[in-house]
């Protein structure tokens, strides 16, 4: 798998972005800030515990249905650095977390399952939905 940097983020959301219903290029960018999105809202929790879960969750929805199921995850561990212990909890409740997420950033890190912990605050509050 390559590896997965600054250099060819965009090249590589590009060649795996599959939205039918996107014609023109402003799409597949929208698509795209939700990474940005999702950073904010995770940096919000850990600042002010403020959790807006339906609204990640939305988030997330969409990029693994535009994405596809490994790339989103690469793109997300990419651009989320730093959040790992308060995504897991999204994508173990969606079924999207896989063992092990290799070649991500310019020091080609792989990321283990087993090595992220999760965020007890969050593991609760997705448990009510």
């Amino acid at each position: 798998m390559q590896q997965l940097d600054d250099s060819n983020f965009i090249l590589y959301a590009a060649a795996n972005y599959d939205n039918p219903q996107c014609y023109d290029t402003d799409e597949f960018y929208d698509d795209l800030k939700r990474f940005k999105y999702l950073k904010r809202l995770l940096n919000r929790y850990r600042e002010t515990g403020e959790l807006k879960e339906r609204l990640i969750l939305n988030h997330l929805t969409v990029i693994y249905n535009v994405f596809g199921s490994t790339p989103a995850t690469r793109l997300l561990f990419f651009k989320l650095d730093g959040n790992y212990d308060l995504l897991k909890p999204f994508l173990v409740l969606m079924g999207l977390m896989p063992d092990k997420v290799e070649n991500i950033g310019p020091m080609n890190l792989t990321f283990n399952d087993i090595d992220i912990h999760m965020d007890e605050r969050i593991i609760k509050v997705l448990r009510k939905i």
